[in-house]
């Protein structure tokens, strides 16, 4: 389904309107308050008013008479998700995608809040488009948008960009993802700076000298294809070499999408000594190994590259163990056309905010590895801790960002189904558990499953 076909599933006038909203049944899982039961939860001018067990009668209650009641039972009722780490393409490739379209996606996805990286057209590097980022969400935008800035002006990796005016503008953190800064004097004045501010710093950690040519890691199907390898040593070296920097400056530190055991490992060092280091994994990293990849299927190339099931299985151990305290996306829409061609010319990335939560059931808590609770806690609460977001929870008095779904629901990934303008998904005809059927903003359903079918 397109877009612009779609969008009559969601409630246009959201933010204008207010209305009583009565989840009943649910089991509530809130991870920052350690909450577990089934209960209900009263909603009111875009808050929780009221959680607990006695709440139903308010379903017939003369007083409030617009009351809408959603049935939640068997369904988990969770904080709205919070995705740290997407790709929205706007301002600069409307052809892949658009923040009225990858916000559709993250509210299909149970996302309530998404943080775009800095690598549009013009790059986010200054306060101007920043404000123009959050000034098109507002206007168009079906979730929260928080804009993470870039650490070098044009992402060129040689001057630093404005963090003091981008931090006052609405940015929740700085990042160059889709490249490392070379220049290690100024990555460590990046991470001084960046530490004054209490600004954390996302770092996409890959040796440039060992990407030049190269598509996928090490793999005898990649030799037999005389593709040039991406070797694990690109994200450990970079890895290390950025945790030791910011332990000299005292910077919050968090790793984006770690593939590799031994990027782990240098990660895991610098949590053991109290390290303000954090690390984010992405259904990809930890669903697909290389051993999976079609012969040249485009869609399973990105960066950092799917890597040996000896890697997956050291991701997954990190997500059950806290080392990765995040799973975020890296939503990375492409057009048709940068995919279908050969495989070293294609474009890096696959998209994820409508795949997110059926990989993560399926992969995760359906085999037994996270309990629903560590599970929430990555995609909510975790998050919104390292971004010094007040979000991530479903306390009372709190902003009714909601998502609630059906981790029983069996159904098959279909890309044509996509609220997102792009087609990119390694995942398409895989059978899955676990299904979005509302995602609430400020109180306002914004995605309403019942009506998607």
């Amino acid at each position: 389904m397109s877009v612009d076909n779609g969008l009559h599933f969601f409630y246009a006038l959201f933010k204008e309107v207010t209305m009583s909203i009565l989840i009943k049944n649910g089991r509530v899982i809130d991870p920052a308050s350690g909450t577990d039961a089934v209960q209900d939860i009263y909603i009111e001018g875009g808050l929780i008013r009221e959680s607990g067990k006695n709440l139903q009668a308010l379903e017939s209650s003369t007083i409030i008479p617009d009351l809408e009641v959603i049935d939640a039972t068997g369904m988990w009722v969770v904080p709205g998700l919070i995705d740290m780490h997407v790709h929205l393409r706007d301002p600069g490739w409307p052809n892949k995608e658009t923040i009225a379209s990858g916000t559709a996606a993250a509210a299909a996805g149970g996302f309530t809040t998404v943080c775009p990286m800095a690598n549009t057209d013009p790059v986010t590097d200054n306060e101007a488009i920043a404000l123009q980022i959050l000034a098109k969400a507002k206007e168009g935008g079906r979730v929260h948008v928080i804009p993470i800035g870039s650490i070098t002006k044009g992402l060129e990796g040689y001057e630093l960009a404005p963090f003091s005016k981008m931090k006052d503008a609405g940015i929740c953190a700085i990042s160059d993802d889709g490249k490392s800064i070379g220049n290690t004097v100024l990555f460590k004045e990046a991470l001084r700076q960046a530490a004054a501010l209490d600004l954390p710093v996302l770092s996409h950690c890959e040796d440039a000298y060992f990407l030049e040519g190269g598509t996928v890691s090490p793999s005898p199907y990649t030799k037999d294809m005389f593709f040039k390898d991406i070797p694990s040593e690109s994200e450990e070296l970079m890895i290390a070499r950025d945790i030791i920097l910011a332990n000299e400056v005292d910077a919050r530190l968090h790793i984006c999408h770690v593939s590799t055991a031994a990027g782990l490992s240098h990660i895991q060092a610098a949590q053991g000594r109290g390290q303000a280091v954090t690390a984010e994994a992405c259904p990809h990293h930890f669903a697909l190994a290389k051993e999976d990849i079609p012969a040249q299927d485009t869609n399973y190339k990105m960066a950092p590259p799917i890597r040996s099931r000896k890697d997956v299985e050291a991701i997954k151990a990190a997500l059950v163990d806290g080392t990765i305290s995040v799973i975020a996306t890296d939503h990375a829409p492409h057009h048709e056309d940068d995919k279908n061609c050969e495989y070293d010319r294609a474009a890096n990335g696959v998209i994820g905010l409508e795949t997110a939560v059926p990989i993560c059931i399926t992969e995760l808590v359906h085999t037994g590895l996270l309990n629903p609770m560590d599970l929430i806690a990555k995609l909510t609460i975790n998050p919104a801790q390292i971004l010094g977001l007040d979000k991530g929870t479903l306390g009372v008095g709190k902003m009714a960002d909601i998502a609630i779904i059906d981790p029983n629901a069996c159904f098959i990934i279909d890309k044509s189904d996509f609220y997102s303008k792009s087609r990119n998904t390694p995942f398409h005809g895989r059978e899955v558990q676990g299904k979005v059927m509302y995602t609430l903003v400020e109180g306002e359903i914004v995605y309403d499953n019942r009506q998607a079918d």
